[in-house]
């Protein structure tokens, strides 16, 4: 409830943002950015599992060719209560897995070859649970439309400041123009930042859920230890735009400075703290 609350709190956040923004362009500007972005990232959601698992380069697989992989997932499809997804294998050698599709009906879910080799089939049991969670909680849905408005934002703050240039769009005359320049150009990298809390928030939510599911937290924190040494040790094959959908960033070592702002990924000292302490069962 919590992380529920937390991501309607930042989604109301960034729709006051692109408010604000379209403010320096008018009703027209906030129009044609919501219906670009709508446009652009509705067809990417639409087209989000084939896109993931080609970029993945993924192979389907079938009962008879992983059973152990196949007989986890009819399990916790029961336990959710949710369809088979489509299961796949991608040949990456870093421990990794991710899901992706629409809706539970076009789901699939891909672990990675590092997977199978470095976790056991109870770690890997929770690593699944986890993503079972995102596709019951309607997680790619809630991202896709995070996107939205953050690319609306952008593209009206992009109209605004092409107003300002040209003396177009509906400022106020009297303010420092230095402000508005100042606030165009806040605006993204806000609604950026707030596009990525959310995604933190329903990392969290998705292991809380996985806890659930499974009734233990440990199979999913055990494995988040191991997933978290190797991405700092073991190159990954992902592309850095599919990086937001894995379990655990890929791309880790090559992290910044002030890393927890910028990333889509909540720590992960965190992660396996809450795992671990049994807060995952509050509620129940």
């Amino acid at each position: 409830m919590k992380n529920t609350l937390k991501t309607t709190m930042l989604l109301a956040a960034m729709g006051a943002l692109i408010m604000f923004i379209s403010s320096f362009w008018g009703s027209g500007g906030l129009t044609i950015g919501l219906f670009l972005a709508l446009a652009m990232v509705g067809g990417s959601y639409w087209m989000s599992d084939k896109l993931a698992i080609r970029s993945a380069r993924a192979v389907e697989v079938e009962e008879g060719q992983l059973p152990e992989y196949w007989s986890i997932m009819s399990e916790l499809c029961q336990l959710s209560a949710q369809p088979m997804p489509r299961i796949y294998v991608s040949p990456d050698p870093q421990p990794n897995a991710f899901a992706t599709g629409r809706n539970p009906s076009h789901a699939a879910v891909c672990i990675t070859e590092g997977l199978i080799q470095h976790l056991s089939w109870d770690q890997i049991r929770g690593v699944l649970a986890h993503e079972m969670a995102h596709i019951k909680n309607r997680d790619i849905l809630i991202g896709s439309v995070a996107a939205a408005i953050a690319m609306a934002i952008s593209f009206v703050a992009n109209m605004a400041q092409f107003a300002m240039i040209f003396g177009g769009g509906n400022r106020d005359r009297d303010r420092n123009p230095l402000v508005d320049i100042l606030l165009i150009i806040i605006a993204p990298i806000a609604a950026a930042c707030i596009q990525m809390a959310i995604s933190r928030s329903r990392e969290f939510q998705a292991d809380r859920t996985a806890a659930r599911m499974i009734g233990d937290g440990e199979p999913l924190a055990a494995a988040l230890e191991k997933l978290d040494i190797a991405s700092r040790s073991i190159p990954s094959l992902a592309n850095a735009n599919q990086a937001q959908m894995y379990i655990a960033n890929p791309l880790a070592s090559r992290q910044m400075a002030f890393r927890n702002l910028f990333t889509t990924h909540p720590p992960m000292e965190k992660r396996i703290a809450r795992l671990r302490d049994g807060s995952w069962r509050e509620g129940i």
